[in-house]
């Protein structure tokens, strides 16, 4: 779905959500929001700063309108959301071959409840971090992500036993086949060869989404 002027008033009632301000590029409102558009969570975050400098006259006219009119923002959501393709996103785009891209990111790997590839990615971050030995579910760092991201330890120290088959270092083999393996390889292939900075800095976007609203 491209960016038209019926998404400005979705995105203020974000912006204006406590503390009022730009939202991190992957908190959660701003990803739900990106999830319920189609619309790449960064994008959303640049028309945040849009509206924060009022970058344009339409802009200015929004904030006039709404800013200090909650309920007529709120009227106006409700009114949008009600219409097609908004309230019943999954009627609307049945049948439509939908480019995902980021969605598949914050949406459960089938078999692997309730991780997602966005976990995965968080929870390969902190392998680069530990030693074969301390992947366990008794070490702090790993307790505290699972509780981070609202999952069973068992889950993280799950993937973190699938990335050690991914690992060129280990040479421990393919391990046991399963969405958890395959899952965990394709995260590998995407972030384990690029620089450890690099993947900490998309791990620190990610962590938003756990533990912003």
């Amino acid at each position: 779905m491209k960016w038209t002027d019926d998404c400005w008033p979705l995105l203020l009632q974000v912006y204006l959500r406590k503390p009022a301000g730009v939202k991190p590029l992957y908190s959660r409102a701003l990803v739900e929001l990106a999830l319920e558009l189609h619309v790449h969570p960064r994008v959303l975050f640049n028309k945040q700063c849009e509206l924060a400098s009022l970058s344009s006259p339409g802009v200015a006219r929004l904030w006039q309108t709404y800013a200090d009119s909650p309920r007529r923002l709120g009227k106006t959501v409700a009114r949008l959301r009600a219409m097609r393709g908004f309230s019943h996103a999954d009627t609307f785009y049945e049948g439509v071959a939908l480019n995902e891209t980021f969605e598949r990111d914050f949406r459960p790997i089938a078999g692997c409840e309730p991780l997602t590839p966005a976990m995965l990615a968080l929870t390969l971050d902190l392998y680069f971090r530990l030693t074969p030995a301390t992947m366990v579910a008794r070490t702090p760092e790993v307790a505290a992500l699972a509780q981070t991201m609202r999952v069973p330890v068992a889950a993280v120290t799950g993937a973190l036993e699938a990335f050690q088959h991914c690992d060129p270092y280990l040479k421990r083999g393919a391990g046991t086949a399963g969405p958890l393996a395959e899952a965990c390889r394709q995260v590998w292939q995407r972030y384990g060869n690029r620089q450890p900075s690099e993947l900490e800095a998309v791990a620190t976007q990610l962590r938003d989404y756990f533990v912003t609203g």
